[in-house]
Formats: C-alpha cells, structure tokens, sequence
C-alpha cells in the first residue's frame, strides 16, 4: 500500500454539497463533531491503492471528492471492476464492520480527498451513536442493492450496447446526485470500461463512437455528457 499523507481538509463535513444526499454524510451536528473528530482528511494522487483485496481491515474511508475503482482479482491474475466509487461513498465499511478482510481493492483514478477513520474508532462511534448505526446499515443496504442490480445488469441485458449504457447511467445519476446534467469524469481507458461493462474494447469503441454519433453523450478529453438519458435507459432496459 502507498504512503498517504494528511492535509488540510478542502472539504468542511458541516458544509458539503453532498452532504444531505449521502446517508453516511448527513449526520445531526453531534454526531457529525465525533466523525470529523475520529477522521483524518487525507489526499491521494491517481493510480494510488487505498486497500488491497485480502489485506485486513483496519479503516474506513469517506470518499469526498475524485472516484476510486473498486476491483478483485483471481488466482489466475485476472482482474474484475467492480464499481466506480464516487463522492459520499464509504469504502471498506462492510470489512471493518464483520472484522473480516477486504473484499476488494481500492484505487484511485483521479487525484483523491478522503476521510480515513481508523477501525477501533469509527465503531466506538457507531456504539455512541445509534444515527451513525443506522445510515452504516442504510449504507451497506445501498451497496448490496448495487451489487444486485450490477449483476442483474450483465446477466439480462440483451446487447453489448446495453450494457455499455446501463453503466454509463449508473455513473451519470451518482455524478448528478446534486441535480443539473449528468457530467462526470471518464477516468478509466477503454480497456477498464470494457471490463467494468463486460464487454470488449474494440465494442466499447466502437458504442462510444454510435453514442456520440446519435447525440446520446457528448464528449471532450475526458469530459462526459449523458446527453439523452431516457434513451440510454432504453437501451439499458
């Protein structure tokens, strides 16, 4: 695991623009003091590991701007994306709270700030406070309604440009969580959406470019615009 480093948080808890949309963010003032308190702002350059699949888990971290990409690997070396998480995200919650390891690795693809809380500390906080409990278990309810409709999402979607479509969507509305237009960073390589996507690079390619054709997105460098969510959600369908 890389080094971090503390820094003055650019984010304030009390005044954060995700606050009130992200369960775990959205504390009472009491309980928000004791989290700010317990935590460490923290920031990460791209291409950093949080955590690593199997290593034991000994903290949580609110992600509070950038993305981080969430993956596990096999045996045999082959690596599958799981999630990209986005701002409000809690990462390594499940793991701290069973006491187990990490299920997955945690890596940066955009310069990074978080919120590290040790684990000792952040469940002494969840036994001080039963809100904190609740949106912990709010949290984990989120994660696994995710991982149902990801799954469902690959197993039952009819085309390779449906699943392309349903992923972007699913970035799209945690982008747009605020209100306004779906923007967001395209932080990962063809290769890396087509492996989030389950499908291969020259279709992810070749789809991007038919999206970009029929006006459904709208791209510049890495700058993404779901342009026509309703008809991408068609296609997810």
């Amino acid at each position: 695991m890389l080094s971090v480093t503390p820094t003055r948080p650019v984010h304030d808890c009390g005044h954060c623009e995700y606050r009130s949309l992200r369960m775990f963010c959205n504390l009472d003032e009491a309980a928000l003091a004791d989290f700010n308190a317990i935590g460490v702002q923290t920031k990460f350059l791209r291409g950093e590991t949080l955590f690593r699949e199997e290593a034991p888990s000994d903290a949580v971290f609110v992600l509070c701007s950038g993305q981080v990409k969430l993956s596990c690997s096999s045996r045999e070396g082959r690596t599958l994306i799981l999630k990209i998480a986005m701002p409000g995200d809690v990462l390594g919650l499940g793991a701290v709270i069973s006491g187990t390891r990490y299920e997955v690795t945690a890596e940066t693809i955009e310069p990074t700030q978080l919120n590290r809380i040790r684990r000792d500390d952040f469940l002494e906080f969840l036994n001080r406070h039963g809100q904190g409990s609740l949106h912990a278990a709010k949290a984990l309810s989120e994660e696994y309604k995710s991982a149902f409709f990801d799954a469902r999402r690959l197993a039952l979607s009819g085309s390779a440009a449906g699943r392309l479509a349903g992923v972007l969507l699913g970035w799209g509305r945690a982008a747009a969580c605020k209100g306004g237009e779906m923007r967001f960073t395209m932080a990962l390589t063809h290769e890396e959406l087509a492996n989030l996507a389950g499908i291969s690079r020259e279709t992810v390619t070749r789809t991007l470019a038919r999206f970009r054709r029929e006006k459904l997105i709208q791209m510049s460098g890495s700058a993404m615009v779901l342009l026509a969510p309703e008809q991408l959600e068609a296609l997810s369908a």
